[in-house]
């Protein structure tokens, strides 16, 4: 087998295995939560930022366009776990933070995710999780740094 192909053949394992991933979370979280993946990813983003982060800063935290933001802010917003307030910096800008609410609820979700994802990867011996992230690492640097093309 040629390095391109073994190269794809683990392009494509990483994705399967990923979507594999999240959709057994999404499905967890719906269950228990009656959330989404997209909105977990959104709280936890405001966690990591207390004094808030503005909508085109979740946007590129969360890979997701503009429009999927607004939707899941609005959707945020009407169940009490954010607030949007106009940028005292910036009045065109809008900041998002979490509730007191939202704290909490994002909290018992985190508990459950990270027991999730233990469960997901316990056949998977310590040493080899370790090896598999360092191994990712060097693919996530290669693509990140500025590289000539042929």
């Amino acid at each position: 087998m040629s390095a391109a192909q073994d190269s794809l053949r683990l392009w494509l394992r990483l994705f399967s295995t990923t979507t594999l991933v999240e959709r057994e979370l999404d499905r967890a979280l719906k269950r228990e939560f009656g959330s989404t993946l997209p909105r977990f990813d959104l709280l936890a983003q405001l966690e990591r930022a207390p004094e808030g982060l503005r909508m085109g800063e979740l946007s590129e935290r969360i890979l997701t366009t503009g429009g999927n933001v607004t939707w899941l802010v609005r959707a945020l917003e009407a169940d009490k776990l954010v607030t949007r307030r106009v940028s005292p910096t910036d009045k065109r800008a809008a900041v998002v933070r979490l509730t007191a609410a939202g704290k909490r609820h994002f909290a018992a979700m985190a508990r459950a995710h990270e027991r999730w994802i233990a469960d997901i990867f316990a056949a998977l011996p310590a040493a080899d999780r370790r090896a598999m992230h360092a191994r990712l690492g060097v693919v996530k640097d290669r693509i990140r740094s500025p590289r000539t093309t042929a």
